[in-house]
């Protein structure tokens, strides 16, 4: 082997039932770099890390670890030899101390048989010491914001004196000084001559901590260099095939009457008074920090949240939403940030997932021919990539399965459409066609709410912006008004 590579992944090849999700792909690992994996939803990024760490068996190649071919049945075996990997959905043990989780399945024991909880203690202090981390290793991991919950993964590989650290999406749940801290202690790894593969879709961060990318495409590998060799445009060239003329296709859709008005709604301490209106045709963004009250206020209007006061109107009338499921009779749809939590049912089918809001639509005994025709259908106007319509929706990619949740959303046949981070954890190329929708559907005179904390996608696809902070509405910005530094303003309240 060359002394270049700490890790060498050659020819590996991983086949599922009617799918290859790898197909022959190489990937080179130098030692203290950060070197990330870019392709779409599906283009088997995981799926080559799970490999990697032993959670997938591959069916052919190899993988070499300085030099040496090494085969893992196990996460553990994975870790025992210096590989760790820090998921996108994080499973901490919450009942158990900081300690307890970073020393889990490595307790050092006294006379060989009592943890030796002293020294658990004693090390973890040292290491948040060395990292620069403000954690108390005593408490309880369930009283830990998600990013703390995040570096304690990250010292727990380093207490298992990881040589690589794979992270799968790690800023996805991160506001930006949590973002900051967190490069801070990658490049504090890298000094450490510690290989970081790093997974994400956010362009701005690629090109910020990357030192070389890899590209993959439906199992294949595509390019791989330094980052400086790459362009935004080539990187999402080489991603989806083809050249996205546009992230935000925006069109001037013909915008009507209002159709829906919000007067002085609030709820606890995170929605103060919030009015807007909102007309046929129009895409209304939402912008706003972490903990602007944006996904409160609009839980609040669909029913999911108790409202303390406040109207609200639909084609001058005022209605009564006390649940989803009155937000529905009067027109509502709601597409959840939580894709995973609150959106996607796993264990059941693409076509369950689509008609799942309407199943009473179908009668009793439920008539699966129906189910299948509207399921078939939304398949088809999406585009939603699937072997069938009876695989689980937990199998398909991030983008696929959100565009089975737009489908739900627009089988109600709705006036007024919610969606929540309608692009959140998605590649490029599924995000190009969720504005597409998106767009389509303001031109056929749908009313769209749009909560986005991504400043580009709000202000390219919205036709008027409100911006909150704290739970107050502190400003509506027209279209042509629309600038980062007085978005900025308003979202700080200064």
């Amino acid at each position: 082997m060359s002394n270049e590579y700490i890790l060498e992944m050659k020819k590996i090849t991983k086949t599922f039932p009617g799918v290859k999700a790898l197909d022959e792909v190489d990937f080179n690992l130098k030692p203290g770099t950060v070197h990330t994996l870019m392709g779409e939803n599906g283009a088997g990024k995981s799926t080559l890390m799970k490999c990697l760490v032993g959670i997938y068996e591959k069916d052919s190649g190899q993988i070499l670890l300085d030099g040496e071919e090494v085969k893992f049945n196990n996460t553990l075996d994975a870790m025992n030899s210096g590989i760790s990997m820090i998921y996108q959905e994080l499973s901490p043990v919450l009942d158990r101390t900081v300690a307890d989780n970073v020393w889990l399945g490595k307790y050092p024991l006294k006379n060989g048989i009592i943890v030796d909880h002293k020294k658990m203690r004693k090390e973890c202090i040292e290491l948040f010491e060395r990292l620069d981390l403000d954690l108390d290793p005593d408490v309880k991991m369930r009283t830990l914001t998600v990013a703390k919950m995040q570096m304690v993964e990250i010292a727990k590989a380093l207490m298992n004196d990881s040589k690589i650290i794979v992270m799968d999406e790690p800023t996805s749940a991160l506001t930006e000084n949590e973002v900051e801290h967190l490069f801070k202690m990658i490049a504090n790894l890298k000094k450490d001559n510690i290989a970081i593969i790093y997974i994400s879709h956010k362009m701005d961060e690629i090109f910020q901590i990357s030192d070389e990318l890899t590209v993959f495409r439906d199992g294949t590998f595509v390019s791989t260099g330094p980052v400086s060799e790459y362009t935004t445009d080539s990187l999402i060239t080489d991603m989806v095939g083809r050249k996205v003329e546009t992230m935000f296709p925006k069109v001037d859709c013909e915008i009507g009457e209002p159709i829906f008005k919000v007067e002085n709604l609030s709820s606890g301490k995170q929605v103060k008074d919030v009015s807007f209106e909102l007309r046929r045709g129009e895409i209304l963004g939402f912008a706003g920090l972490v903990g602007a009250g944006r996904t409160e206020t609009m839980e609040s209007i669909f029913g999911v949240r108790r409202k303390d006061s406040g109207k609200i109107y639909k084609n001058g009338e005022e209605i009564t939403i006390n649940s989803p499921e009155q937000a529905l009779e009067h027109g509502l749809a709601f597409l959840t940030e939580d894709r995973r939590g609150q959106g996607i049912v796993g264990i059941l089918s693409v076509a369950e997932n689509i008609v799942l809001a309407n199943l009473k639509d179908y009668g009793f005994p439920i008539k699966h021919k129906n189910i299948k025709k509207d399921a078939d259908e939304y398949k088809d106007k999406l585009r939603i990539k699937t072997p069938t319509l009876k695989e689980k929706i937990v199998n398909l990619s991030g983008g696929n399965q959100q565009k089975a949740l737009v489908a739900r959303c627009l089988l109600s046949e709705p006036d007024i459409i919610i969606v929540d981070e309608p692009t959140k954890g998605i590649d490029v190329g599924a995000k190009a066609e969720i504005h597409s929708i998106l767009t389509q559907l303001a031109g056929e005179g749908k009313a769209i709410i749009m909560i986005s904390s991504e400043l580009p996608e709000v202000m390219g696809m919205a036709d008027r912006i409100v911006v909150m902070y704290e739970g107050d509405v502190t400003g509506i910005i027209e279209r042509d008004s629309f600038n980062q530094e007085l978005i900025m303003k308003y979202a700080t309240n200064t």
